[in-house]
């Protein structure tokens, strides 16, 4: 039981800590791209390998 002490703020921190950078992600638009994501799934075009540099 003793250990409980411990874990339970650890797993609070690191829950906050994904939170936070979940809100910060939003907060800088990573996500935004609904154009780029309503033409991707209207075309046909696979891309399976990457392209050569």
């Amino acid at each position: 039981m003793n250990v409980l002490v411990f874990l339970i703020p650890i797993s609070l921190f690191l829950g906050g800590l994904g939170l936070g950078a979940f809100f910060w992600f939003i907060k800088s638009q990573q996500f935004d791209d609904p154009q780029g994501d309503a033409e991707r799934i209207l075309t046909t075009d696979y891309d399976d390998h990457p392209r050569p540099d």
